[in-house]
């Protein structure tokens, strides 16, 4: 059986996200959508929430895809986890060389686990989980960036929060 993870922080999930877990799940029999925990990062979403929100967008499609949190290096969590495949996502030349570097590194620290870049669709390239954050902050639109399972909850805790501090 082959186990592969698509790590990232989704906060919050996206559209793209969500494209690249159905694509990366045809790749393998076993995905793992890796929330990471970053001890640097005040996220605006918590860990549940975050996880919440991709079982949603997943909308009963998640056979054989397992959402589970990690902290640590990626490498080193596909390794506990059993995985040959870490599988990222790009949006443009810059997420390319971004991964690029990262995949080398990986490669350097755990020989074996390889790194499968998808790229993501041109429709959903210029959705980031930072510009969704933007957008929600000032009342915009973010439907069609989100899934609509998750527009809501975004909205309530990103809009609201900004408009109460004014």
């Amino acid at each position: 059986m082959t186990t592969a993870i698509f790590p990232g922080s989704f906060d919050p999930v996206t559209l793209g996200h969500v494209d690249l877990i159905k694509r990366a799940r045809k790749l393998c029999d076993h995905l793992i959508v890796a929330v990471a925990v970053n001890p640097d990062k005040q996220g605006s979403f918590t860990m549940e929430e975050r996880m919440s929100m991709i079982r949603g967008a997943l909308d009963g499609a998640n056979d054989g895809i397992e959402i589970a949190s990690f902290m640590g290096l990626t490498v080193d969590f596909a390794r506990e986890r059993g995985a040959g495949f870490i599988i990222r996502g790009v949006r443009d030349a810059q997420d390319l060389g971004v991964e690029s570097s990262l995949a080398w590194v990986n490669e350097a620290l755990s020989p074996g686990i390889e790194t499968v870049i998808l790229l993501t669709r041109p429709g959903l390239s210029h959705i980031s989980s930072s510009l969704v954050r933007q957008a929600a902050r000032f009342g915009g639109d973010i439907s069609s960036f989100v899934p609509k399972r998750a527009v809501d909850e975004i909205m309530n805790r990103l809009y609201n929060k900004t408009m109460q501090g004014n």
